[in-house]
């Protein structure tokens, strides 16, 4: 999906150590890439060199891209990242009883969110277009994707970052490694922990202060993922519009949720999940969070509060009163 850059970012990490990291910043996956670690530049040259191999196997924009010759074609001998992508989107969506959905991708489309130019659809139009949205219709056999109904689309918008981010921190590791903090656009990715062995500490951007947050994580080889209503939005009509659709409606989920950040092992699941969640609002969110069969921690910023998971309880700092979400 083509990122807003005016756009405030998911999150900001805070952090101070007594040594230097090296440092690269570059654009790619429709957002700015920074990546720092506590080791050589050649580490985080093979880190960008994986990034941007795998832009071209999940970018919706190039004609050659996995995903692009998928949906063109309605069927794929895929690539062995592009079909353990799919398959790990599928396996989110039945854990979130389709509050992700990857085929969404004529919705989004129909938006304008791909020109870059969002306006609300005519009602017929946007039935039609509902009408091929279901990741059941994405049948996976290995490496074979097909798409069931002529029309369908497929869009890793939701979920792309976060295995680039998983899969560049893996790189990094192989390249010896042990302290390093990646940012893809805000999809946030702790390799182990500071160089003094304390934890990264990430602040969560506050929708109602840009450039403030409402609290901080400590975290250590995770990864931490925001969805939030605030990122990439539009006004028509004296109503916002933003770029989460709840793909039963075809519309920007509506939950009274302001944003979800996930903390999780698994990139490509805190990913997925922070779309799911936000999709599912706060009762549901807790619910897949007690029945996920990956285990993830949540931060809930409602219009009314704040909500966590209780494995954050002291982890999680903030001036002011928040809930905890027990099991």
């Amino acid at each position: 999906m083509r990122k807003w850059i005016l756009c405030v970012l998911l999150l900001s990490v805070l952090c101070s150590c007594a040594a230097e990291p090296v440092r690269r910043e570059f654009f790619a996956m429709d957002t700015v890439i920074t990546l720092e670690a506590y080791g050589d530049s050649a580490a985080l040259d093979a880190a960008q060199a994986e990034i941007l191999r795998l832009e071209q196997l999940f970018s919706i924009g190039n004609p050659q891209s996995d995903v692009a010759r998928l949906n063109a074609q309605g069927a794929l001998t895929l690539s062995p990242e592009t079909a353990a992508l799919l398959a790990a989107a599928r396996e989110i969506s039945l854990a979130s009883g389709g509050a992700l959905d990857i085929t969404i991708g004529p919705v989004v489309r129909l938006w304008g969110w791909y020109d870059g130019a969002p306006a609300v659809p005519d009602a017929a139009e946007l039935a039609a277009a509902l009408a091929l949205v279901d990741f059941e219709r994405l049948r996976l056999e290995g490496l074979e994707a097909t798409l069931e109904t002529p029309g369908m689309a497929v869009d890793l918008g939701g979920i792309a970052k976060g295995y680039a981010a998983g899969s560049a921190a893996m790189v990094l590791r192989d390249q010896g490694v042990t302290s390093a903090l990646l940012n893809l656009g805000g999809n946030i990715r702790a390799v182990g922990a500071k160089p003094d062995g304390s934890p990264w500490v990430v602040g969560i951007a506050d929708p109602d202060n840009p450039g403030g947050y409402c609290g901080t994580v400590e975290v250590t080889d995770c990864a931490v993922v925001t969805s939030g209503d605030y990122q990439r939005y539009f006004s028509q009509d004296g109503k916002t519009y933003h770029h989460i659709f709840d793909p039963e409606t075809g519309c920007s989920a509506e939950t009274g949720l302001q944003s979800v950040t996930v903390l999780c092992e698994d990139d490509t699941w805190a990913d997925g999940l922070s779309t799911a969640l936000f999709v599912l609002g706060l009762q549901n969110g807790a619910a897949l969070w007690r029945s996920c069969p990956v285990d993830f921690e949540a931060v809930f910023l409602t219009d009314d509060g704040i909500s966590i998971t209780e494995g954050l309880d002291g982890r999680f700092h903030c001036s002011e009163d928040y809930e905890v979400i027990a099991q």
